[in-house]
C-alpha cells in the first residue's frame, strides 16, 4: 500500500519576492526534510500536468481565469490583492498546482495510491470564484472537491481544513450545497484574515449545516483543538459519512508561525492528521488526499509536514 506524493520543482518558479511570506522557500524546506528523514524514500510520485481551464471553471469563472493570465504576461507585481503577489510564471504554476491536486485525486480514487501529499504552491483556500485574496490564485481543494463529484461520481466529499485562516473561498464554493461538507478550524476571525467563518455561518438552502466554523481563541493550544475534534470535527464526519476526504493541510497555526497566534505543537498537528485518516479509514477507505496551504515559519512547517507524511505513511501500511 502506498502513499502519493505531489511534488514539482517548478512550484518555485511562482516568485512573490523576498519579503513574502508564501515564498518558494517554504517547499524547498519541505523537500529537503523528507529528504533527509527518507521519508522521501517512501513516498510514490504521481505525474502530472498543468489543468486544464475546463477543470478550473468549475469553480472560477473565465473573466476571472483570463484577468489572472492577462496579470501575470504583463508582470505586474500582485493580482486583485497587495498580498497576492505575481510573476510572470504566476498563471502557468498555479495552473501546474490544479493540476497536482487532480492527479493526486485521480490515484487515490484508481486506487493507485492509498492517501497523497501534495506539496504545492500557490495555496488555494481564499480564493473566490472572481477574486484572488490571501496568496492564492486558483482554489485548489475546491476545484478538486468539484473534480470527484462531476468526473468520479463521487456523492459525498468531505474538506477540512485546518489552516489558521478561515478557507472563506471554499466556503463560498460550497456553502448552498448537501454534497460537499466543510469543516474549518480557524483562529477567531474577529482577530485575523480574512475576517469570516463565524460559527453562524452554517450554509444556505440545501447547504445549510454543511458548512461548520469552528473559531479558535487567540494561543489556543493542543487540548483545545483535540476537544473541538472529540465535539464537533469527528462528530460532524460520522454523520455525514465522506466516501473521500480532502484536508486543507495549513501548518500556520503552529506556536512559532509569525502570521497568526495559535500555540498548536508538531503532536498536534499530528494527533489531528491521525484523527482525520481513522475518520476517512471508517468511511472512506481511507481515500485521504492533503493539499498544503499556509505555514510561513520553515521549521515548524518541515515539522508540520514531516509528522503528516509520517502518519500517512503508516496508515498505508496498516490497512
Amino acid at each position: 500500500m502506498a502513499t502519493g506524493f505531489i511534488f514539482d520543482p517548478r512550484f518555485c518558479d511562482h516568485d512573490t519576492g523576498p519579503q513574502h511570506p508564501e515564498r518558494p522557500d517554504r517547499l524547498r524546506a519541505i523537500h529537503e526534510r523528507l529528504q533527509a528523514t527518507r521519508l522521501l524514500d517512501q513516498l510514490i510520485s504521481i505525474d502530472f500536468e498543468p489543468a486544464n481551464l475546463s477543470s478550473i471553471e468549475h469553480i472560477h469563472d473565465r473573466v476571472y481565469i483570463n484577468r489572472l493570465r492577462a496579470a501575470c504576461a504583463s508582470n505586474q507585481a500582485f493580482f486583485d490583492a497587495l498580498d497576492s503577489a505575481i510573476c510572470p510564471e504566476s498563471y502557468d504554476i498555479a495552473l501546474l498546482a490544479v493540476g497536482g491536486a487532480l492527479a493526486a485525486v485521480d490515484a487515490v480514487v484508481s486506487d493507485r495510491v492509498d492517501n497523497a501529499f501534495c506539496a504545492l504552491r500557490p495555496p488555494g483556500h481564499h480564493a473566490e470564484r472572481h477574486l484572488s485574496m490571501g496568496f492564492c490564485m486558483f482554489n485548489n481543494i475546491a476545484i478538486a472537491a468539484e473534480h470527484l463529484r462531476k468526473v468520479h461520481q463521487i456523492k459525498r466529499v468531505a474538506i477540512v481544513d485546518f489552516d489558521v485562516h478561515h478557507g472563506n473561498g471554499t466556503q463560498h464554493a460550497f456553502e448552498d450545497r448537501g454534497d460537499v461538507l466543510f469543516i474549518s478550524i480557524h483562529e477567531d476571525p474577529r482577530h485575523l484574515y480574512p475576517g469570516t467563518g463565524f460559527t453562524q455561518e452554517k450554509g444556505h438552502g440545501d447547504g445549510l449545516g454543511c458548512t461548520i466554523n469552528l473559531p479558535m481563541k487567540p494561543r489556543a493550544g493542543d487540548s483545545d483543538y483535540q476537544q473541538v475534534f472529540d465535539q464537533s470535527v469527528l462528530p460532524a464526519l460520522d454523520r455525514f459519512k465522506p466516501q473521500v476526504l480532502l484536508v486543507s493541510a495549513g501548518y500556520d497555526a503552529a506556536a512559532a508561525d509569525p502570521l497568526a497566534d495559535i500555540q498548536l505543537t508538531t503532536v498536534g498537528f499530528q494527533w489531528m492528521v491521525q484523527q482525520l485518516f481513522d475518520a476517512a479509514h471508517a468511511h472512506a477507505q481511507g481515500s485521504m488526499i492533503c493539499l498544503l496551504e499556509g505555514g510561513y515559519d520553515l521549521t515548524a512547517l518541515a515539522d508540520g509536514v514531516e509528522a503528516t507524511v509520517g502518519v500517512l505513511l503508516a496508515a498505508g501500511k496498516d490497512v
